[in-house]
């Protein structure tokens, strides 16, 4: 089996909410969208498995403390605003992005705080985890939003059930370039192939 057969794409997070003009919008955001479908036609046959995950947060609770209280602002650490709420159009996927070559849609934090797309179960209820193992991958690539939250959790919890991680460069965003920057020297460290 060759190297390419063995490896997979994650796409994180790239919604509607998380680009600029979601109510969690990420500058460059849409400009990243734009790059992984530009990636995709051009890589997705490398590719044993593409996965794609969003948020995916139920309407009218808090989901276990992730949005703000009511009347409360968000801390913006453990709390959000109001963001990527099932069948809403900010959970949609932003429309800079191709997803016809996913293979693996994969949603997470329905009513729970989630930020690993490996938190997160496909539309079988598989497990991202089981699905990489099942195809016989060994590599993962990881692209998405936001890169100093839930780009970074997944990317971390791919190193911890063994695989080689290579984060594509100019192929994520950030929501702020000093927690970006942490992120990306905490990656560094656990592994994870990082490249400017």
């Amino acid at each position: 089996m060759t190297s390419e057969a063995t490896r997979a794409l994650i796409v994180v997070d790239v919604q509607n909410d998380f680009v600029e003009g979601g109510s969690l919008g990420v500058t460059g955001g849409r400009e990243v969208a734009a790059r992984i479908s530009a990636h995709l036609t051009a890589h997705a046959g490398e590719y044993a498995v593409v996965a794609a995950s969003r948020d995916w947060h139920h309407a009218g609770d808090s989901n276990g403390g992730h949005f703000h209280a009511p009347g409360e602002d968000p801390d913006y650490v453990t709390t959000w605003p109001v963001h990527c709420v099932q069948g809403q159009p900010g959970s949609d996927y932003a429309p800079e992005l191709d997803t016809a070559a996913v293979t693996h849609h994969v949603v997470k934090g329905m009513g729970m705080p989630a930020y690993s797309a490996f938190e997160g179960v496909t539309d079988a209820g598989e497990r991202l985890a089981d699905v990489l193992h099942a195809a016989g991958v060994t590599e993962v690539d990881v692209s998405g939003i936001a890169t100093d939250y839930c780009v970074r959790a997944t990317a971390l919890d791919a190193r911890k059930a063994g695989l080689a991680v290579r984060l594509l460069p100019g192929l994520h965003a950030g929501v702020a370039p000093e927690s970006s920057q942490a992120a990306l020297a905490e990656l560094a460290g656990a592994g994870v192939e990082v490249t400017a």
